[in-house]
């Protein structure tokens, strides 16, 4: 039994095909309950069972089925969130996904993930700019703390929202080493089978705009006289969920069978499809963190991305870097794929920077915050 007021965590922002804020708190809070943080976790039922599975000292707390609305989950959040941390008496409250109870009568700590509303605001929806960065600019008043994922993501709020940005406190993501690894020669020969092609550039993600999958693609078309005396059977796989990047579709018509879609993969494959890969393509216009790109370097692929946002934070010296433009991935694509020396010294190198980011390190980061703003006590927020 934990001893100390618990650490309520509102989960119910998981979507049901994880992914995102998702991604997050599948490896957050089994690395929190692994540190001996006392939890109480919110979630929609769909998600009790894994999360009661990976943190077994946590309590769980399952709401009810319309809270899977969006509208009816915002609702809760200000009111039964409220409820239940004064039920359990919570230290701290742990908003993970940009909003929080404006009246919680408690510490609020809140993620705010990236800063592409602000940076890079074509890459959504109207909607999406004006709530996210309306939520951002809140709880960056409101919230006794905020986390971000970088550096680069605490220096862009700067830049955009102000000074008050700048206490912000940094804590890396992790790699979950159990499932990104680098692979065994018969996980690449699944991946072969299940590319359908012996040789391949891999990409994995969700294709929405900013992941710049349609210049990708029309880089590795433009690449095909260079590809056809090196690799002429390599093809482009796009790994991950459909997304809603339109542009997309036309360009696989055109693509025919140089680029094949898996949607998403069983998580036992992706050390073969990522490691086994010529080389994993990543090509974002910005990202808060950049999970796939750490992911890929576990798996020791060579990794070519770009310098936006956080991406060189990650990836530092072992990734290679591109201009997004499709003359800029296309010109480095056959530059990495003529020198198989370079490929295996980023795949090294990857692996090896890959293991510096750890969960566990994420958790005690996180850990620091809730302590430090329980220690100071107060009820909602700096102002």
């Amino acid at each position: 039994m934990h001893a100390a007021p618990p650490i309520v965590i509102d989960a119910t922002a998981i979507p049901a095909q994880v992914g995102g804020v998702g991604r997050y708190l599948e490896q957050l809070i089994p690395a929190l309950d692994a540190e001996g943080v006392a939890l109480v976790i919110a979630c929609q039922r769909r998600d009790a069972d894994w999360i009661a599975e990976s943190a077994p000292h946590a309590v769980i707390h399952t709401v009810p089925a319309a809270v899977e609305r969006t509208a009816l989950r915002l609702l809760w959040e200000q009111t039964g969130l409220v409820r239940l941390a004064r039920r359990h008496r919570a230290a701290v409250i742990h908003a993970p996904h940009y909003t929080m109870p404006l009246l919680a009568g408690r510490p609020v700590v809140v993620t705010l993930h990236d800063a592409t509303f602000f940076s890079d605001p074509h890459l959504h929806s109207r909607l999406k700019r004006v709530f996210f960065r309306a939520w951002t600019r809140l709880s960056l008043r409101r919230a006794a703390a905020c986390i971000v994922p970088s550096a680069a993501t605490r220096d862009e709020l700067v830049r955009f929202v102000g000074p008050r940005a700048a206490a912000c406190h940094v804590a890396h993501h992790g790699v979950d080493g159990s499932a990104f690894h680098p692979p065994t020669a018969d996980e690449v020969e699944r991946a072969r089978t299940l590319v359908g092609a012996p040789h391949w550039i891999a990409f994995l993600g969700t294709i929405e705009p900013r992941k710049n999958v349609p210049n990708l693609i029309r880089a590795v078309l433009a690449a095909q006289p260079e590809l056809q005396g090196r690799y002429p059977d390599a093809a482009l796989v796009l790994a991950g969920a459909r997304g809603w990047d339109t542009e997309v579709d036309g360009l696989l018509a055109e693509a025919g069978d140089r680029v094949r879609v898996l949607g998403y993969v069983d998580r036992d494959d992706l050390p073969g499809l990522l490691g086994g890969a010529l080389l994993v393509a990543y090509p974002s216009l910005g990202e808060g963190f950049g999970l796939p790109v750490v992911e890929a370097m576990a798996c020791g692929a060579p990794v070519l991305t770009t310098r936006r946002l956080a991406l060189p934070e990650v990836g530092g010296d072992a990734v290679a870097y591109a201009e997004p433009s499709t003359e800029g991935i296309r010109a480095a694509l056959v530059a990495l794929l003529d020198d198989e020396a370079a490929r295996h010294e980023l795949g090294q190198r990857g692996v090896a920077r890959a293991a510096r980011f750890t969960w566990s390190a994420a958790a005690a980061a996180h850990r620091a915050v809730y302590e430090s703003v329980s220690r100071r006590g107060g009820s909602d927020g700096r102002s």
